[in-house]
């Protein structure tokens, strides 16, 4: 037996006429499918998204736009005012009112000078709330580290205390406190995946890496990570020559076609002296990321050749030098970097602090063990990097202290100097030791996750050849 439907009105907001699709019968015994059947609804405006029906089976609605149904023994008619579907017994009660809920989020920008106190008293809440977040998660202590252009907001309902409190950190990510099923404010910490994109770049060099790169549309983050890949073979204080080039593919992030940054360099070229060197990004068994040639040797050795970046050489090592400041021969036995005071200095390599303190005519200095061979010192030093003392582990890259002029200085300048087995050593020429290759139970893993961005690399260099010679 079949049974009509009456016409059902479908209430959205601003909305004359619609179809409905995905429309499930509740109460019923069983559900109710057939093939895809359009539904006629007529205008009918007012302020809640709700399904309406005089029948005792109530229907709902979702943003599709037919009716499913999909058991195809079933026979069906309509007509321009009605849909038949196979009798259903009635054991429904008639579905409660919708419910609106006043859902309001305020948000605030952190200006310079703000503290978490001020900005929720500027939402309207006091300390107290705060005290009580903080006691909910320890974690949510975080909140509190805000700064200048980050954004924090307050989502509420009906005008109570908030149930999400969100400090937006960047376009990526975010640090939240929203309340749980009892009532507390749980931390958690939200990540956005961005849409990721391939570009390439080259350049070639006329005065310095940083105005070619700029000139080649790279930002900051972009030029140093090209110099970290390559800073192990090339000083780049030093080394550089004009006519000297690059080349890459490397990754940009996207957030809704809008461009929010860049990503890892995936492969690269680097050109100096007439040298070629080659890198690509590959990341092993474990899940560690790191630059190799691609017949897998490992870009990264033991220590940079460098421990201040794009700074300039204002004394080589030498041992017959005039002291500038003594104005007597006296062996300058490591590498003087002219730079400005305050200018980081970095560990050329793993290793265990030995010293830090005043050391005489190195003013205050910092000497690093590297394994049982290798020692490095950096001397002048205006003041020392965080945690950096006696007994402190450093790892490569890491600042251990800035550019300054105590001791006998004439100017600020770090003076680096590089030991083995307590003989010093010119830093600039000295052999540095070779880090970790692939192993060769992995080289056929390694060779094919890296072939895609060496294809890349070549695909767009020729290319790019072909255009710049058109």
């Amino acid at each position: 037996m079949l049974k009509k439907f009456p016409r059902i009105h479908l209430i959205v907001l601003g909305l004359a006429t619609t179809t409905v699709g995905a429309l499930t019968a509740t109460g019923s015994s069983q559900e109710a499918e057939a093939n895809r059947v359009s539904i006629d609804v007529t205008q009918n405006i007012v302020n809640d998204s709700v399904l309406e029906t005089n029948e005792p089976n109530q229907l709902t609605a979702t943003n599709t736009t037919i009716l499913a149904f999909n058991e195809p023994s079933q026979e069906y008619t309509e007509s321009e005012d009605s849909v038949a579907v196979p009798e259903i017994e009635d054991t429904s009660s008639p579905a409660e009112p919708f419910q609106t809920i006043d859902v309001k989020t305020a948000t605030f920008k952190v200006k310079n000078g703000d503290t978490l106190s001020s900005i929720f008293s500027r939402a309207g809440y006091g300390d107290k709330l705060i005290y009580k977040i903080f006691a909910d998660d320890k974690k949510n202590k975080q909140l509190a580290s805000i700064h200048p252009g980050q954004q924090l907001s307050f989502e509420t309902i009906d005008n109570g205390d908030p149930r999400r409190i969100q400090l937006q950190l960047n376009k990526l990510e975010s640090i939240v406190a929203a309340i749980d099923e009892k009532g507390e404010y749980k931390y958690s910490k939200e990540i956005i995946e961005p849409e990721i994109r391939t570009s390439y770049a080259a350049g070639q060099i006329d005065s310095s890496l940083f105005l070619a790169a700029k000139s080649a549309g790279l930002d900051e983050s972009v030029i140093m990570s090209l110099a970290n890949i390559f800073g192990w073979d090339v000083d780049f204080s030093l080394d550089i020559r004009s006519g000297d080039k690059f080349n890459m593919v490397y990754e940009e992030l996207y957030l809704n076609d809008e461009k929010i940054g860049n990503g890892k360099i995936l492969a690269a070229n680097f050109t100096n002296q007439n040298h070629t060197y080659q890198a690509v990004l590959y990341t092993d068994s474990d899940g560690r990321s790191n630059y190799f040639t691609p017949s897998g040797q490992s870009m990264r050795k033991e220590f940079l050749r460098s421990p201040v970046e794009f700074a300039r050489i204002s004394s080589h090592f030498n041992l017959s030098r005039k002291h500038p400041v003594l104005h007597k021969i006296r062996a300058h036995k490591g590498t003087d970097y002219a730079a400005s005071t305050g200018t980081p200095i970095r560990a050329t390599g793993d290793g265990t602090v030995i010293h830090a303190g005043r050391k005489g005519g190195y003013g205050k200095a910092v000497i690093i063990k590297h394994g049982q061979q290798f020692t490095t010192l950096y001397a002048h030093m205006s003041k020392y990097g965080r945690g950096i003392q006696n007994g402190s582990k450093v790892s490569q890259g890491q600042i251990i202290g800035y550019v300054g002029s105590t001791g006998l200085a004439s100017g600020p300048h770090l003076h680096y100097e590089f030991r083995v087995n307590g003989v010093h050593k010119n830093p600039l020429t000295v052999s540095l030791p070779q880090a970790d290759h692939i192993p060769k139970n992995e080289m056929e893993q390694f060779k094919t996750a890296t072939a895609p961005a060496l294809n890349q690399l070549e695909t767009y260099e020729s290319t790019y050849q072909v255009a710049l010679h058109r």
